[in-house]
Order: C-alpha cells, then structure tokens, then sequence
C-alpha cells in the first residue's frame, strides 16, 4: 500500500463530503472528478442516498472495491477517523482538502499529529492537509476543487498554497502555456517536493517544473531528487520570504520556521535549479525552461531600431552583473557595410528607426557570427518600414540555424502582439519590455552556470580519506561531561590539525629573558611585552613575553595578537609593542565557519575576515561536503575573491591550498554531527599560504540521532564504510571503493579501452563516442539513490579501474537495478562476483525489496555468476534477460 504512482492515475476516486450545496468544495470537486476520463467516482456521504445523481456510499469501507485516491472535502476536526478508515480499506493515497491544522495553533497541530501517525500506521500516502489537489491534464485527471482546466503540456508546476498556483495556471492558458502537473501540496505531513520531482523525473510529458516554495519540508529529499531531475529537465523555484519581516507572514500561514535565505540559494546552486525573484520572473521563465539554446556565457549583444530601448536593456544588464559583449573590429567592419553611417558603431547596436527586416536580418547574422557574443537581445518599435508579423517569421528561420539563444522585445499593439505569439510558438523568448528580456536571459546563463557546477570534474587534492577522530569525539564528549558547551583555543585548533589545517604556533615564555633569547634564536627581532595587571601574589610572574618566529614559524597580525593576548591574560595593560615589521607579512585575513541551519543542517561560510567581517558582510554559503570544485566556487562567489589574486603589489594567495583547507574543513564537519558551530576566524595568507590563527567550536547541546547516518546534513557525503581492500583469484591486491567525480580521466581511461564484445555486452551496443557529460553522469553521483563502487589498481605506479559495479534505486525506493563491468584485462579473476555480492549487500543495507538487472542472454559468463548468487532467471524478448533476487 502507498504506491503514490496509484495515487497520481487513479483507477478509482472515493469523495469523501461530497454534496450537492452550492458554491461547496464537496460538489465543485466531484463535478471536477466526473469530468476526469475513464475512472470510476464514489461519492462518500452517510447523510445522503445519491449526489448529482451517483449512488453514494455511507464511508469508504462500504465501497464495493478497492480505491486508489480518496479525497477528503471534511472540517478538520473529522479528518482524523476518515484517514483512519481509509487506513483499514486499503486505500493507496489520499488528498485532505480541508484546513485548520498546523496554520490554526496548537490545537491544529494535535490534529495534523494525529493524522500523521495514522498515516504512518497504514502506510498510505497523503497530499495535504490544506491544499488544492492536483490536475493531471494529459491523462485526463482533475482532484482539484477549483474551477481549473489547464490545456495538456510538458511544464509541470508545484505549489504549496494555492494562491500563486492557481493564478498561474489562469495565466498559462491565456498564453497558451500547457502544463503537465499542476499540485497543491499543502502543509507537506507526507507527499513533499522531493517525492513530486521524483515522480516527475520518471513522467514522459514533464519536460520542466515550477515550483512555488514557502520551505522546502525534508531537505535531504528535495535535495536529492532535485539533483537528479536537473540534469535532464530544468527547474525554477520561486521562494519569497528573503527578509526576516516578510518571513513572518510564510510563518503563520504555513506554521513552520524556515531557514536562512542565503543558505536556500546556496542550496538552489548546488543542485542546478534556478531561483527567481519576483512573480513576474517566473512566469517568463515559463517560456524558456525547456530552451535548448543556453548562453556558454553572460556577454549579450543587443539590437535595436530605438536607440533609447537599447539603452535601457544595456542599463538593466549591467546593472544585474551581466556584460555587454564587445563587438570585433570585423564585426564593426560588417555593420558598417550593412548599416546607415549614424548607426551606433558599438553595443548596443542602434539600426536606426527605419531599420526593414533585411537590415534587422542583418546585424542579427553579424552578431551572432561574433564570437564573443553569447546570447542576441532583438529590439522592436513599430515603425512603418518593418512589419511585425515578417520580422518574427525572419527571425525563426535565423534562430533554427544558431545555437546561441535568442531573446526578442516587442514594444506595441495588436500586430506586434501577434509577432510575439508567434516567436513564443515558436520556443523563442519574447517579451513586452527590454527589462523582462534582459532578466530573463541572465536566468537562462545562471541555469546553465549551475549545470555546469554539476558537470565540472574536481582536480584531485592531497586529502586523506580519512582523519584521526575518535579521539577528539573522546573530547568531546569529556567537555559535555563538564558542562562545557565549547572548546578553548588550543583544543579547537587541534582539531583543525587533525584535519590538515596549519595553525599559526606562538610560544608563550614565562620571562623576559627566555622570551628575548626564543626571538633571537629564531632569527626574528620583534618581541612584544605584556604586563599582566591581575596578579595575585607576589610570587607569581611580573611579565610574560610572546615571541615573535619567522616565516617558518609564527605571523600574527597585530589585531589577531591583541585578541590573542586578551583570551591568555585577562586584564592585560600592554608594556610595549613592536610590530611594523610583522605586519608587513600578513597580506590578507579570511574566514571559515560553519553553523546548524534549521532545515539544511550544517553550513559552511566563508569570507572576509579579521575585524572588517561584520562591516562588509562580504561571505558566500555552501552546503558539505564539498571537493575541490565546490569548494572554489565557494570562494570566487565572495568579493574579496579578486583581492586574494594579488592586491597592490601583495603575493597571491596559493588557491589550491586554500581550497584543500577549505575541503578539509568540510570533511571535519562531516565527521563530527556533535558541533554546532565553528569558526577560524581570521586565517591569514602570508607568503600565499593560508595559516589559522583563530579559533572557536562550540558543541551542540543536543546529542545527534545516532538512528540516522549524518543527521547533520542535508546531502550525503562520500559514503567511507564502503572503502575496503581485497584480493582477486590470482592473487592480485586491488581496492574496492565508491566512484567520486575526479575519477573522470581514470573511467574514460577504461571505457575507451575496452574490447567491443565487453561493451555490448555491458551497454546493449558499442558506444563510439565517450562524452565528458556521459562521463560526469557516471562519476558524479547522488549516493542516496545510486551507488557505484569502482576496484582500483596499481600497474606500475599507475593507477587503473579493474570494473565497476552500478546500483541504481528506482523512485518508488523499493527495487533497485545493477549492472556490472569488468574490464577485458581481469576477466576470470572473480572480480564480477564480487562486485555483485557488493551490489546486493548495499541494496540489503538500503532496505530494498528486490534487486534485478537486464543481461543479454548470450552473456553466459554473467549469467552464470547470478545463478551462483541466487538469482532468478527470465527471457524476455530481443535476446535479453532479467534477473531478479528478493531481498525480502
């Protein structure tokens, strides 16, 4: 029970409230439901005998067959016995309509509690409570109780509340937009974003979703199936609330705390959606989701025969961090050919206004040749020498020949309406004003940005696998024991080191003398004295000095020692300081922290450090773990970014070694669910190399769900328990362990090598061109619903992949497919076996129902090793067969 698959193509549909009141949910729904094409419609109401005709039943048990939808339409207050019945009769998936739970208070929330573990009881799967159903309108299902009837498309759109949904889908049949799915999800107690874009993902006619968010439910679920849709269909999520005072209205509408907005973004980023800003921004995005024409780049050449408009695109563009693309000095030489002598001679490219569609047609083709254009902006006024309706013709025929995307304003009445209804027609992007085109085209380059964040191959750093640690959980737990939420300096700075990050070493003498001779002997003059001002005894140390080492050693920046000095000696009065010399060495200060988000778990920060922190506010968010790309990414999205590539005259920070302490850092926070926050605050670059100075850990109050693998994030890190050696027959040692995206060039390496017949037999047909995307989809993973676990080997210092074993959950999370590879060099040497048995012990620990796979029935070897394995075998057509082990 609970296929929500039933649920979304229901065979039969109980109306629980159906009635025939006037202007009530219960009969505007079941009218909605009657109209549905071949479904069989039980009325459910123990006050009538008939409704709008239809035999109508007294409760859901007394339906003569099973149901696969019920839909409740009751006060909240009897919602609870009427799940609770469709619990005892089996039904698959249920709809709850009706409000006044979570968003009323606390006694709503009861209620929702009460609904939720009779849920959990029977297993069923529930849209809602609060929310407007759902519309199917390519197979004729409409569960709504709205007067909706959205024309059959490929858009699928996901909302929480109605109000925007509704409105939308209202809109997108006015701009003959079709949809695939319209949902309402409502307060989200079960069915959540995360288990739509599942479903979606498997959905033939959904080539895109919208998504309306008020706050995103279970995180990791969304998460992870928004990854995995992306890389196929786009998606774009409007999510209001960006301040803390609008973030109060999604509270008590919704009644659920949402978590910081610049933590969404950086969550929006790292599974390739695109977020938009404004209402307006969503429904232009509309038209351009499934565009196969993205800009490789920002740079934008306009067109227009209105000086003025092409100004105005050119402000909006730079003003959103896009760029005007510089026309060559060929490109300028061809205009001039084609153009009157007053034309703009730059970008934008001014035609003039009595530009004809010849002209237009060519200045298009000379931009578009341009090749530091990436994406052509077409501007149109209506003049009388070009006709709206012949330019927008012209303009398809050029846009079939580029892959360069073009966008199109068209200013005017009725004739240049029409021209811009037939170039969206046409899957060209055309808008009312240049400021929606810009916007929308800088959409477009984000979308693909993000894509390509998924697509780019990490280089590999020099990072252990992983650190000594259970030691410092030891500590942990030692500083919980005595009341201590955090760890001093020095304990927090071991950490640091167990994970590979430099500390900056001071040695703190106890004489004047000892200090002086410390400073001498390591070559460096400055020594700063401080006169402690709390001394208890007469006995006790008159001065403690703080040796100043060289390069090798210790630079500190003034403001790190004061604060140094501060934490080490309470009440401390400065006796004298010499430090010009030392501070010339400190060439930049940055940050890195982490903290608990409410619905992402941990975060990672960084940015600008040091004092100015909190003026400039100059940070960027990432969610671990990150590896080297991300990690980079992380940095070159903050301002001080550029001043770390040299500033007035400064060394450069060595990035590759800020970014290996920048992963590590990231690997700490996978390791350890037990902090809440962190920071290294400020690490100074000297000499290019990033040192810690500073540094604070502060331990969760609350011990972490051990019932849970990493319950402190939201993505699932590099799965480590996976990593074990073994030997083959021949006595060959080999290591088994989880694919990671840098292993690219070691997959290529083995793909391309391979014999014909091994290929075949592995993917049906000799693949002749191995592309980097197929590459990154093989090695850039989601471990949550796929595994793959590589064997590597060592030849003569080269590293090499003996085979490759795949387990790929399917949505429903019940079964799960395998496919094996083994390289012609090893064959005969067990190693498909084992690979095999790895396979079903993941889909074991991952509670899956059954693993199965498809093999070509000649491939006797493979076949062979499944029997040995207990696998059931059946011929299917076209000379494969499936195999199939139960797990349960």
């Amino acid at each position: 029970m609970g296929d929500i698959g039933k649920m979304f193509n229901p065979e039969t549909i109980a109306l629980i409230g159906a009635t025939e009141r006037e202007g009530s949910v219960g009969k505007s729904t079941l009218e909605n439901v009657l109209a549905s094409k071949g479904r069989k419609i039980y009325p459910v109401n123990p006050n009538r005998k008939t409704v709008l005709g239809i035999e109508c039943y007294p409760q859901v048990g007394s339906i003569p067959e099973k149901v696969d939808l019920a839909i409740i339409a009751t006060p909240a207050q009897t919602v609870a016995d009427r799940v609770e019945e469709c619990g005892k009769s089996g039904v698959e998936g249920i709809i709850i309509f009706s409000s006044g739970f979570r968003e009323a208070g606390e006694e709503g929330k009861l209620l929702e509690n009460r609904v939720a573990e009779i849920r959990t009881k029977y297993g069923m799967r529930i849209v809602g409570p609060n929310c407007l159903g759902i519309i199917r309108p390519n197979i004729g299902l409409n569960a709504c109780f709205l007067k909706l009837n959205p024309e059959p498309g490929n858009i699928a759109l996901i909302s929480q509340i109605g109000g925007l949904g509704d409105a939308m889908v209202d809109w997108g049949s006015d701009s003959l937009i079709g949809f695939s799915l319209f949902a309402s999800l409502g307060s989200m107690i079960d069915v959540d974003f995360g288990d739509l874009i599942d479903f979606l993902g498997d959905d033939y006619d959904t080539r895109s979703i919208m998504v309306f968010m008020e706050y995103v439910g279970n995180a990791k679920k969304f998460l992870s199936a928004a990854r995995g849709f992306s890389r196929s269909k786009p998606m774009v999520i409007l999510k209001p609330g960006i301040f803390k005072e609008s973030l109060k209205a999604v509270i008590s509408h919704t009644g659920v705390e949402t978590g910081q907005d610049r933590v969404y973004d950086a969550a929006f980023k790292r599974v390739g959606c695109v977020r938009v800003r404004k209402v307006a921004d969503l429904f232009a995005m509309a038209q351009v989701l499934d565009s196969t024409h993205l800009p490789r780049g920002p740079k934008l050449a306009i067109i227009s025969n209105a000086g003025s408009l092409g100004v105005i695109a050119a402000d909006e563009l730079l003003s959103s961090d896009g760029t005007l693309a510089r026309l060559s000095e060929e490109s300028i030489q061809k205009l001039d050919a084609i153009l009157p002598l007053s034309w703009s001679k730059n970008n934008p490219v001014d035609i003039i206004g009595d530009a004809d569609v010849s002209r237009y047609i060519g200045a298009i083709n000379v931009c578009l040749a341009d090749p530091d254009v990436d994406g052509l902006l077409i501007i149109f006024a209506p003049r009388l020498a070009a006709k709206p309706g012949k330019l927008a013709e012209a303009i398809i025929e050029v846009a079939k020949k580029t892959t360069k995307p073009i966008v199109v304003t068209g200013m005017g009445g009725k004739e240049v309406q029409e021209g811009i209804s037939s170039l969206s027609h046409h899957h060209i992007p055309a808008y009312d004003t240049p400021e929606k085109a810009v916007q929308t085209y800088l959409y477009m380059y984000k979308y693909k940005q993000n894509l390509e964040l998924l697509y780019e191959t990490p280089s590999e750093l020099s990072v252990e696998t992983m650190s000594p640690k259970f030691h410092l959980k030891a500590l942990i737990r030692k500083a919980r024991n005595e009341g201590s939420l955090s760890l001093n300096l020095e304990e927090s700075l071991d950490f640091l080191r167990n994970y590979g990050i430099p500390k900056m070493r001071a040695r703190i003498t106890q004489s004047v003398e000892e200090a002086q001779r410390v400073a001498k002997e390591l070559g460096y003059p400055v020594v700063l004295k401080v006169v402690s001002s709390d001394i208890q005894s007469k006995t006790e140390a008159r001065g403690v000095m703080l040796g100043i080492a060289s390069d090798k050693a210790l630079k500190e920046s003034y403001v790190g020692l004061m604060d140094h000095i501060k934490k080490s000696i309470p009440h401390a009065r400065i006796a004298g300081i010499a430090v010009q010399k030392l501070v010339e060495r400190i060439d930049y200060e940055i940050m890195l922290g982490c903290k608990k988000d409410r619905e992402f778990g941990s975060v990672i920060i960084f940015g600008r450090g040091g004092t100015d922190a909190e003026i400039y506010k100059d940070f960027s968010v990432g969610l671990p773990p990150l590896n080297q790309t991300l990690a980079r990414r992380l940095v070159e999205e903050t301002e001080i970014y550029g001043i770390l590539m040299g500033y007035r005259g400064k060394v450069p920070c060595d990035l590759r070694q800020l970014e290996e302490m920048i992963v590590n850092f990231s690997n700490l926070i996978v390791d350890f669910p037990e902090i809440a926050e962190m920071e290294i605050n400020p690490i100074v670059i000297s000499d290019g190399k990033p040192y810690a100075l500073d540094a604070r850990i502060v331990i969760d109050s609350n011990e972490p769900d051990r019932s849970v693998q990493y319950p402190h994030l939201a993505i699932t890190p590099y799965p480590t328990r996976y990593i074990m050696p073994a030997i083959l027959s021949d006595g060959t040692e080999v290591l088994m362990r989880p694919i990671r995206p840098e292993d690219e060039p070691l997959e290529h390496d083995m793909l391309t090598s391979l014999s014909e017949e091994t290929l075949r037999e592995r993917f049906f047909s000799v693949i002749k061109d191995i592309t980097h995307e197929m590459l990154i989809r093989f090695c850039n993973i989601d471990y949550e619903r796929e595994m793959a676990i590589v064997v590597e080997i060592k030849q003569a210092e080269k590293r090499r992949i003996a085979g490759i074993g795949r387990l790929i959950i399917d949505s429903g999370f019940k079964s799960g497919q395998f496919a094996v590879l083994v390289h012609d060099d090893f064959q005969g040497k067990g190693l498909g076996f084992m690979l095999l048995d790895m396979m079903i012990g993941i889909a074991q620990e991952k509670c899956l129902e059954e693993i199965y796979g498809i093999v070509l029935t000649d491939n006797r070897r493979m076949l062979r090793v499944c029997r040995r394995l207990g696998f059931f075998s059946t011929k299917m057509p076209d000379g494969i067969s499936r195999v199939t082990l139960t797990l349960k």
